[in-house]
Protein backbone atom coordinates (compact mmCIF):
# COMPACT_ATOMS: atom_id res chain seq x y z
CA UNK A 1 0.00 0.00 0.00
CA UNK A 2 1.60 3.32 -0.64
CA UNK A 3 0.43 6.15 1.31
CA UNK A 4 1.77 9.70 0.04
CA UNK A 5 1.50 13.06 2.55
CA UNK A 6 2.67 16.51 1.29
CA UNK A 7 4.40 17.98 4.23
CA UNK A 8 6.19 21.19 4.67
CA UNK A 9 9.74 22.48 5.87
CA UNK A 10 11.68 20.39 3.77
CA UNK A 11 14.66 22.31 3.18
CA UNK A 12 17.70 19.92 1.74
CA UNK A 13 19.21 16.47 2.34
CA UNK A 14 19.71 16.58 5.88
CA UNK A 15 15.94 16.44 6.23
CA UNK A 16 15.18 13.80 3.77
CA UNK A 17 18.10 11.98 5.87
CA UNK A 18 16.28 12.19 9.03
CA UNK A 19 12.40 11.94 7.41
CA UNK A 20 13.99 8.13 6.13
CA UNK A 21 15.25 7.31 9.02
CA UNK A 22 12.48 7.80 11.25
CA UNK A 23 10.59 6.38 8.74
CA UNK A 24 12.16 2.69 7.93
CA UNK A 25 12.32 2.26 12.05
CA UNK A 26 8.59 1.77 11.98
CA UNK A 27 7.86 -2.13 10.75
CA UNK A 28 5.50 -1.27 8.90
CA UNK A 29 7.35 0.73 6.56
CA UNK A 30 8.80 -1.00 3.37
CA UNK A 31 10.14 1.86 1.07
CA UNK A 32 10.06 5.81 1.49
CA UNK A 33 10.33 8.13 -1.42
CA UNK A 34 11.10 11.48 -0.94
CA UNK A 35 10.24 14.49 -3.34
CA UNK A 36 11.87 17.76 -1.94
CA UNK A 37 10.59 19.79 -4.91
CA UNK A 38 6.94 18.75 -3.99
CA UNK A 39 7.76 17.95 -0.26
CA UNK A 40 5.98 14.85 -0.88
CA UNK A 41 6.47 11.79 0.87
CA UNK A 42 5.77 8.15 -0.62
CA UNK A 43 5.48 5.40 1.79
CA UNK A 44 5.06 1.87 0.92
CA UNK A 45 4.10 0.01 3.74
CA UNK A 46 2.26 -3.34 4.40
CA UNK A 47 -1.50 -3.24 4.60
CA UNK A 48 -1.92 -2.64 8.33
CA UNK A 49 0.12 0.47 8.42
CA UNK A 50 -2.21 3.43 9.48
CA UNK A 51 -2.02 7.10 7.73
CA UNK A 52 -2.55 8.82 11.04
CA UNK A 53 0.79 7.18 12.78
CA UNK A 54 3.03 8.37 9.96
CA UNK A 55 1.51 11.87 9.94
CA UNK A 56 2.17 12.28 13.95
CA UNK A 57 5.73 10.67 13.57
CA UNK A 58 6.43 13.27 10.57
CA UNK A 59 4.71 16.47 12.80
CA UNK A 60 6.99 15.50 15.48
CA UNK A 61 10.06 15.65 13.67
CA UNK A 62 9.22 19.16 12.41
CA UNK A 63 7.49 17.98 9.18
CA UNK A 64 3.88 18.71 9.59
CA UNK A 65 1.02 18.22 6.56
CA UNK A 66 0.75 21.06 4.33
CA UNK A 67 -1.30 23.72 6.04
CA UNK A 68 -0.48 22.58 9.60
CA UNK A 69 2.88 24.73 10.37
CA UNK A 70 3.88 26.53 12.66
CA UNK A 71 6.83 28.18 14.52
CA UNK A 72 7.53 25.16 17.03
CA UNK A 73 7.36 22.64 13.69
CA UNK A 74 9.83 25.03 11.56
CA UNK A 75 12.35 24.67 14.72
CA UNK A 76 11.97 21.26 15.15
CA UNK A 77 12.53 20.43 11.20
CA UNK A 78 16.19 22.67 11.88
CA UNK A 79 17.24 20.60 14.50
CA UNK A 80 15.95 16.54 12.60
CA UNK A 81 17.81 18.81 9.54
CA UNK A 82 21.10 18.92 11.64
CA UNK A 83 21.05 15.50 12.88
CA UNK A 84 20.42 13.86 9.31
CA UNK A 85 22.93 16.09 7.59
CA UNK A 86 25.54 14.81 10.57
CA UNK A 87 23.92 11.28 10.25
CA UNK A 88 24.61 11.66 6.45
CA UNK A 89 28.40 12.54 6.74
CA UNK A 90 29.52 9.31 8.70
Amino acid sequence: MNIQIQVENIKCGGCMNSIKTALLKNQEVEQVEIDKETETITIQAKTSAERATFVNLLSKLGYPEKGENDFMHKAKSYVSCAVGRMSKEN
